[in-house]
């Protein structure tokens, strides 16, 4: 850790092994945080796994971490909306790589049946990274499945990473959520995707 104008800041190493500063912030209440420089926790789902259950949730009196847990909890045994397999899922994880310096300085992700979870630094406002990435692959999903309308769910959950413990917390999240679904789903090759295992395959 390191102080610069009395402001905490922690050293993030990215995919290269070079580090990138990020000052601790906190976190307003607004929907997004969006905040030049920022790593950002994002989730979001596909439009049919939004069910009655879901609709609850969101109309719950929970802060929005509350609401958010609880439908990431959900979301892991829910079979509504789940398209994220097979041909499908391996599209996604090479499209989310294909756009690493291109939208994003991406750390890791993870394709869920019916939810994404990904740690990146937008290198764009986070309103138009996440614009491109949902508008994109829908369109080629769609395609992938016969399929026509909305595929992605309008929002998307999204947490700026505040200092360095948080950043891992959250790799290691998003590193684990597969785990969840246990069996041959949980260790399907393009699942997860973290900058520090790519790093050891390379070593």
């Amino acid at each position: 850790m390191s102080l610069q104008n009395g402001e905490a800041k922690a050293t993030l190493p990215n995919s290269r092994g070079s580090g990138t500063l990020v000052p601790h912030i906190k976190h307003s209440n607004l929907p997004h945080v969006d905040i030049d420089g920022y790593y950002q926790f994002i989730t979001f789902r596909t439009f049919d796994s939004i069910d009655n259950y879901l609709k609850r949730l969101y109309n719950t009196e929970q802060t929005n971490k509350q609401k958010q847990q609880a439908i990431d909890n959900y979301l892991d045994t829910s079979s509504s909306g789940a398209y994220l397999n097979g041909e499908v899922l391996k599209y996604l994880y090479n499209f989310f790589k294909a756009k690493d310096k291109d939208l994003y300085d991406l750390v890791a992700f993870c394709i869920m049946p019916n939810h994404i979870h990904l740690l990146f630094k937008p290198l764009d406002t986070l309103s138009v990274v996440m614009q491109k990435l949902k508008g994109a692959s829908s369109h080629n999903i769609n395609k992938i499945l016969n399929k026509s309308g909305k595929f992605w769910a309008g929002d998307y959950y999204d947490k700026a990473i505040r200092d360095e413990e948080h950043f891992f917390v959250v790799y290691e999240y998003i590193k684990n959520n597969p785990i969840k679904l246990g069996g041959a789903k949980a260790t399907l090759p393009n699942r997860f995707y973290g900058i520090y295992e790519e790093n050891s395959k390379n070593e």
